[in-house]
């Protein structure tokens, strides 16, 4: 966090002005009460043998300490709310920064790491364990601070008081490091474990909710429940240990304050018959001791949430050290081409450990349309995300427009570039903001002209608000072929000289799709496609074909050229597709993955 504290000079400044006074106000607190008791002591006949000067227990002198009692609690509690309010200014505002920070930070790591990671878990990491840091840094730490800074004044008045009897303080401070240390590494341990269980629980309920309506239909509902019950039982199983190491520490802590106070007591007692202190100074030790111990008693009463906060610190930092996979080049250029060409020259790629891509060679030119066919799990979504450098080659190199893309800065290559799923992502805020994400420079024009270049404009101003209507998480409340349509314009807009249709139109109603169809014309008009698909008529549409099958081009060409060689596979496959077409049976000579 420390990063984040430059920006907060002044409030922590304030902060520390302020506990710098309310140390000072708990230093004097005690003194009119001194005061008071050796001034009464004297009038009632006490002999005290202590140099200095002594008050007289006049009235006006008594009214005077009361006053000034007061005046320290006034002062005090200003000193408090400050304090209080600065500290909390700072806590908040570091931990909104270390938020934004570890967003952008995941943002940044590659698909390897998202797929790997669970999104409940980082959820999890990026709001409560943040949170967690922040409330014990100002609930706990910062207070804790002023704290220990008080004990060791308080300690060196003690010491000009009555060494004896300041040897009490020194040695329940010792005991009590001992009791922590032995303690604190349980606690730790125990604190970890249950922030363990409950990101698996922000996991396990994440997953459930976005597949509720699966979930749902097969009934699964006492099924899940139940093995939710299970970790939610195991995860309150480390979280009532951590709290019951933490509970048996502070009242071992209580037990060794209330031991020193007896000590002092019983010591200061005998100290003030010898007339070495005075009673004002008994009274005082006993105060000092009281506020002394008090950072102790919260350290014991704090251990368990700082624990906690040590934990979710650990998972925040490791996921702050997570380091992509694919660095760019300090040298790394910007891409400026307006029709790039790509070239895969001997690329070999995978997700995962395994190799998905063997030795692909492929040269696509600006402006052609290429679809890419092959059964599933063939790598053809891996290609894709290789021309978005969403992973790196394993070996062999991916060129545009003639450089190497770990040579290119990865904004620039991505800014070349639209991509549209089989189910489109939109956002839970307007319609006219869900496309303006495709250009955020864009003006409301541009929006609605788009919109109209995708099929969209008409259902969108039939919409409650129009183009300002909000979208429901998911935009569930549109149908798929609105969403695409809705992903289109955002494709248009942003202008992009490739794009990457993934199963653009799969799933969807013949009216829809041919709606679909229409706005994907006008996207692809004039610029480099690559269709990843299962439909014939939109393989059929491309200008060249190539089939991808465990990881290697088994065959490319045009689509006529394909379909005159009847045991191609894409002719094979389209007859799958529409045996009509070609009015016969199919043969079995050659045995064909059809997706």
């Amino acid at each position: 966090m420390r990063p984040h504290l430059r920006g907060h000079r002044l409030l922590m400044s304030g902060g520390f002005s302020a506990l710098a006074f309310d140390v000072v106000f708990r230093l004097v607190e005690p003194w009119p009460v001194k005061l008071v008791v050796d001034a009464v002591s004297r009038a009632l006949g006490a002999t005290l043998h202590k140099p200095g000067p002594a008050m007289e227990a006049s009235l006006q002198a008594l009214v005077l300490c009361g006053a000034a009692v007061v005046a320290i609690a006034l002062g005090r509690a200003v000193a408090n709310y400050w304090s209080a309010v600065c500290f909390a200014l700072v806590g908040s505002r570091m931990a909104a920064d270390l938020r934004a920070r570890t967003f952008r930070h995941v943002q940044s790591l590659s698909m390897r790491h998202h797929t790997r990671a669970s999104t409940g878990d980082t959820v999890q990491r990026l709001v409560g364990d943040v949170s967690r840091l922040q409330e014990v840094a100002v609930t706990a730490g910062l207070p804790l601070l002023g704290n220990m800074v008080t004990l060791v004044l308080m300690t060196g008045i003690l010491l000009w008081l009555d060494p004896l009897l300041a040897l009490v303080v020194f040695l329940a401070g010792g005991v009590f490091v001992l009791l922590s240390r032995a303690s604190s590494g349980q606690i730790t341990a125990a604190a970890g474990n249950s922030r363990k269980g409950e990101g698996q629980l922000a996991t396990t309920a994440a997953q459930t909710l976005g597949a509720i309506r699966e979930v749902q239909a097969y009934g699964l509902e006492d099924t899940i429940s139940s093995g939710f019950r299970k970790s939610n039982q195991a995860a309150l199983g480390t979280g009532v240990a951590a709290l019951r190491l933490a509970a048996g520490l502070e009242r071992r802590t209580d037990v060794l304050i209330g031991v020193a106070t007896a000590v002092v007591l019983a010591g200061g007692g005998w100290r003030v018959l010898e007339h070495a202190i005075t009673p004002g100074d008994l009274v005082v030790f006993l105060m000092y001791l009281k506020t002394g111990m008090k950072p102790l008693k919260d350290l014991a009463k704090q251990t368990g949430r700082i624990a906690r906060a040590t934990a979710s610190g650990e998972r925040v930092a490791d996921l702050l050290e997570a380091q992509t996979d694919l660095p760019e080049a300090a040298h790394a250029r910007h891409l400026n081409s307006s029709r790039p060409d790509i070239v895969l020259d001997n690329v070999s790629a995978g997700h995962g450990e395994g190799t998905v891509l063997h030795g692909i060679d492929l040269t696509i030119p600006a402006g052609e349309h290429l679809a890419i066919l092959g059964p599933s799990g063939a790598g053809k979504s891996t290609l894709a995300s290789l021309i978005l450098r969403m992973i790196d080659p394993s070996s062999g190199s991916v060129r545009i427009g003639g450089d190497d893309l770990r040579d290119l800065t990865i904004a620039s290559v991505r800014s070349h570039v639209s991509i549209l799923l089989q189910d489109s992502v939109l956002f839970g805020t307007s319609v006219r903001d869900n496309i303006r994400f495709g250009r955020l420079d864009a003006t409301d024009h541009d929006i609605e002209e788009a919109a109209t270049l995708a099929q969209a404009d008409g259902f969108i101003r039939a919409l409650p608000d129009g183009y300002d209507t909000v979208l429901g998480e998911a935009a569930k409340d549109l149908s798929g072929g609105q969403r695409q349509r809705l992903a289109i314009a955002r494709a248009i807009l942003r202008r992009a000289p490739i794009i990457i249709l993934d199963e653009a139109t799969a799933g969807l109603d013949p009216v829809s799709r041919n709606s679909v169809l229409q706005a994907l014309a006008a996207l692809t008009r004039d610029r480099t496609s690559i269709t990843i698909t299962h439909d014939a008529h939109s393989a059929r549409s491309c200008d060249r074909i190539i089939w991808l099958e465990h990881g290697r081009i088994l065959e490319a060409g045009r689509p006529e050229e394909l379909l005159r060689d009847p045991v191609s596979r894409f002719a094979r496959w389209i007859e799958d597709q529409d045996p009509a077409q070609y009015g016969g049976e199919k043969t079995d000579d050659v045995t064909v993955n059809v997706p």
